[in-house]
């Protein structure tokens, strides 16, 4: 009887072994979860490159349907320069190397005050409309995500912006775009007005 008692043990304890390897077996992995890359990142010619937005779209052919990727992308130098450009194709790495190009293409010199804008002004796209205002040194940038990106490319350090009409990053892009590249200096404020730069600040 004892001689079956431990045989019957043994059993019981072969068994058991290989169901607890089984459950130790994923036990062992540690798995880390890696950080996501950060939307920021450096180019070319001392430019930082924000990506704004991803889409996928669609294109119904005779063979059904073709999925494609539409980038926006911001590039410029936080110092006056700023940049944007879209990108279409069949990857999203591709379609985000084609928007930095045609960011990079359409580069263009803004007026700035230090670290603000000179005068209030509205940009306008379709049905968005960006109000920009200047602000005092240290009150920082009151924007958005999409008009935020706009604007820490190309500088600006101290606004207050407001947007009206239709959400969406592309036009709020564009419209902020639109409104940068239509400031004027104070120079040309003081002309205009037939002032000097110090009377009108």
């Amino acid at each position: 009887m004892a001689e079956l008692e431990n045989n019957a043990v043994a059993t019981e304890e072969a068994t058991e072994k290989p169901k607890a390897e089984k459950q130790n077996r994923g036990n062992g992995k540690k798995f880390e979860r890696r950080p996501r890359k950060d939307r920021q990142e450096k180019v070319s010619d001392g430019l930082d490159k924000k990506m704004v937005a991803v889409n996928r779209i669609s294109k119904t052919v005779k063979g059904g349907r073709k999925m494609r990727f539409n980038a926006v992308v911001v590039v410029g130098d936080r110092n006056g320069r700023v940049g944007i450009g879209m990108g279409k194709a069949a990857e999203v790495t591709l379609a985000i190397e084609k928007a930095t190009m045609d960011a990079k293409h359409h580069l263009v010199n803004i007026s700035l005050d230090g670290t603000t804008i000179p005068h209030e002004i509205i940009g306008r796209f379709e049905t968005t409309k960006i109000l920009m205002m200047p602000s005092k040194e240290g009150n920082g940038v009151i924007a958005g995500g999409a008009v935020r990106d706009v604007v820490e490319m190309a500088g600006i350090k101290d606004i207050t912006t407001k947007s009206y009409g239709s959400n969406n990053p592309v036009n709020c892009v564009k419209a902020t775009f639109d409104g940068l590249i239509n400031l004027r200096s104070a120079e040309q404020i003081a002309a205009i007005r037939g002032k000097s730069v110090e009377e009108i600040r």
